[in-house]
């Protein structure tokens, strides 16, 4: 065991992790370092986080996961919901035969490493959240439908990327009702308390600028949410960085990692 309480040596393994009515594709690097495992933006892939993981270098155990119907070989099910994107990490987790880990994800994974930490203290050495996780009541009416006809927009050409791995192989609807779930599940009244409920060492890394769909400042509106919560639970500090939400993960990777090795070093103080 290490002296963060994390596996022991594992091998380096990719492969396919059975949960529920799917399976995910997975990658993990193995060695004796703390594990780290990395959750995806929404509609993204385990790709996204290669800079991270060379900033962060060997010493580290790195898992990453495509999530269901994303990527080229993770499969489809009829449970895309956010409780499942949390059991996901127990599943891999479990798979991998990992104990404790740090948790770190960028936008929607934010969302999911911050209800992971807060409901999983004891097996969480820190968790950082890359620009998401924010508690700011941005859903009403009329996003809703915003972001169902952004969708309907996107559904001619994003089947035709699909064999890449770069959309998901979802329909329109369903990606669409995971980004309002994601909406209510990001009010104050709502994500407000989970945040509170973290006794873990926790690092935001907050973007700058806009993001694919936002309008004027409003993304940067939402940003300032994060100021009561760190006011309030003296576990979570945050950065901002220059980069906007979509190029954080390449052009502020070092940050990122920073704040791995940061929340690491405060487990091993506790």
């Amino acid at each position: 065991m290490t002296t963060n309480g994390t596996s022991s040596t594992a091998a380096q393994w990719t492969g396919m992790v059975p949960v529920d009515d799917t399976a995910l594709a997975v990658t993990d690097t193995g060695g004796p370092g703390v594990p780290v495992v990395y959750l995806n933006g929404q509609f993204a892939t385990q790709g996204y986080w290669r800079r991270v993981i060379a900033g962060l270098g060997t010493g580290w155990r790195h898992l990453t996961y495509d999530e269901r119907a994303r990527g080229r070989k993770s499969k489809r099910s009829a449970d895309y919901s956010f409780e499942a994107a949390v059991r996901d990490v127990d599943a891999v987790l479990a798979a991998r035969g990992v104990d404790r880990a740090v948790v770190v994800g960028w936008s929607y994974g934010a969302v999911v490493a911050a209800h992971w930490a807060a409901r999983n203290p004891e097996r969480t050495v820190g968790a950082v959240m890359v620009d998401g996780a924010y508690p700011y009541d941005w859903l009403d009416d009329a996003m809703e439908e915003r972001i169902r006809k952004l969708f309907r927009r996107m559904s001619w050409f994003t089947p035709l990327l699909r064999p890449t791995g770069l959309t998901p192989r979802m329909t329109a609807a369903q990606q669409a009702e995971s980004n309002i779930e994601l909406g209510r599940l990001s009010r104050e009244r709502e994500l407000g308390p989970v945040l509170d409920g973290i006794t873990v060492p926790a690092r935001y890394v907050v973007a700058s600028g806009t993001s694919l769909g936002s309008k004027g400042d409003e993304q940067e509106r939402i940003r300032t949410s994060l100021d009561a919560v760190t006011a309030r639970n003296p576990n979570i500090r945050s950065t901002k960085v220059a980069s906007n939400h979509g190029a954080i993960l390449k052009k502020d990777f070092r940050a990122i990692a920073e704040a791995v090795r940061e929340v690491t070093a405060l487990d091993g103080e506790r």
